[in-house]
């Protein structure tokens, strides 16, 4: 991708003031300087979302209307489909219970997080997987073991044994 540049700073002078600079710039891209060669470039979010769109030509509004067709990363809108229950049970995962919206928000949360891009099908597995693990962790763990408990060992000889 050929980025065209229009302002061009210092090290010295970027690091003192960044955020004017980079509001001052004509289209949102600043090259930073030491010495007389390039040390970085400074982008506007605006600019590096267009930079992300190009690169994997999806961007965000049309991965929300679109989701179902093309990969795109978790955002804070998805929610998987009304028969989400019953596909996963076609899957393999049977859930006994309805998600609820804390299961949804950590889901979403996490993988907003890691970046990555899947179809929705894609992430619909992921949650379904992801349910039937958390909610299988949960159930075991409800059954908590007394820390505070000594066993006594039982003294009594078993019939037939020969020893002292």
């Amino acid at each position: 991708m050929k980025i065209l540049l229009s302002n061009t700073v210092t090290l010295n002078l970027f690091c003192k003031n960044p955020l004017p600079i980079l509001e001052a710039s004509k289209n949102g891209i600043v090259e930073v300087l030491r010495d007389d060669s390039t040390v970085f470039y400074a982008v506007t979010p605006g600019v590096l979302q267009k930079i992300f769109d190009i690169e994997y030509n999806v961007s965000y509004e049309d991965s929300i209307k679109k989701n179902t067709y093309e990969k795109f990363s978790m955002h804070d809108k998805w929610t998987p489909d009304k028969d989400f229950v019953r596909k996963s049970a076609l899957w393999g995962i049977i859930l006994h219970e309805e998600i609820s919206e804390s299961e949804l928000a950590s889901f979403i949360s996490y993988w907003k997080a890691e970046g990555c891009f899947f179809h929705h099908i894609q992430w619909q597995q992921k949650f379904a997987r992801s349910l039937q693990k958390t909610r299988s962790y949960n159930q075991f763990s409800q059954k908590k073991r007394d820390i505070t408990y000594i066993p006594t060992p039982d003294k009594t000889i078993p019939s037939g044994f020969r020893g002292k």
